[in-house]
């Protein structure tokens, strides 16, 4: 039994057509047909069934399917492999990632990956959360960058160190005397969030649920520039990444207090499509963005 009739099966399951088969793998229909004949008479076992829409796996078939797809899985990533050995690490990686961690996390990233592999073409994109995942389930690119990534059928996700996160407040705000403040003292404070529907409103609505805080929204917006402008000028306070606040508190504009007793971190991912085997360029890219730096942490949840 050689990979290619592994390859046609698994195209026939995916297709649910013996046509569309036929020509992902440029063979005739009857062809198709005499391969899944084959297949039967081996296995003493019928594996595919007919039915309105077209051919379905039996109970059979389907074990035969999910163990051919994982072969050739393996089969495809050792071919990417083998084409890598002895050389210089070259192709191309496509991310897209939402506007905060392409702004305060990719950039050092890519900064690192194309000094170490210049041959690479790197190409980042930068979306909405809901894009991102479209684009990743499309595969219009390789890897997705997203904040509390949500399973989906057709993704996997690989989780990434997670965000510290931190209250900022402009520098005559009383709060930015103290070097750190109980989450809890947010209560009525006026407050600058993240647009509902946003992960990480989600995520931080639901911190404020649990500790029994009932904060003042005052200004809601997409972006952390937006929100770090709107607490420079004294509208409110917030939360947000320790990363993307750095320049800012160092200038003086902004300033930052921890969280005693307790942290509370912004979880990331890279999503990819389940059944994508990772060049050794993408590989690369998701080891640096793996590797903890300052405003980091490990997998904390929120």
């Amino acid at each position: 039994m050689q990979i290619e009739t592994l390859k046609v099966f698994c195209d026939l399951v995916e297709s649910r057509s013996f046509s569309r088969a036929a020509v992902r793998n440029d063979i005739t229909q009857s062809a198709v047909s005499q391969q899944i004949k084959n297949l039967e008479k081996r296995f003493e076992t019928q594996l595919l069934r007919r039915d309105g829409k077209g051919v379905s796996p039996t109970p059979a078939g389907r074990i035969f399917y999910e163990r051919s797809r994982q072969m050739l899985d393996g089969f495809e990533q050792m071919q990417l492999e083998l084409k890598a050995v002895g050389q210089d690490m070259s192709g191309s990686v496509r991310v897209s990632t939402i506007y905060s961690v392409g702004l305060y996390e990719i950039s050092v990233v890519v900064k690192t990956f194309l000094k170490l592999h210049p041959k690479v073409r790197l190409h980042v994109e930068y979306s909405k959360g809901t894009r991102v995942y479209e684009d990743c389930l499309a595969g219009a690119v390789d890897l997705g960058i997203v904040t509390y990534p949500e399973p989906r059928k057709g993704l996997r996700i690989i989780p990434l160190p997670a965000d510290k996160l931190v209250l900022i407040c402009a520098p005559d705000h009383p709060l930015a005397r103290r070097p750190h403040v109980d989450i809890r003292k947010l209560a009525g404070q006026n407050y600058i969030a993240f647009e509902k529907g946003l992960a990480s409103r989600r995520a931080l609505d639901r911190i404020f649920h649990e500790q029994g805080i009932d904060v003042r929204v005052v200004m809601e917006f997409d972006n952390i520039e937006t929100i770090k402008r709107s607490v420079e000028i004294g509208a409110g306070v917030s939360i947000v990444p320790l990363l993307s606040v750095q320049k800012e508190v160092q200038g003086g504009s902004l300033v930052q207090v921890n969280f005693i007793e307790k942290s509370f971190y912004r979880l990331l991912g890279v999503i990819v499509r389940s059944r994508q085997p990772l060049s050794p360029a993408a590989r690369k890219f998701i080891e640096l963005m793996r590797r903890p730096h300052q405003g980091r942490a490990g997998r904390k949840s929120a």
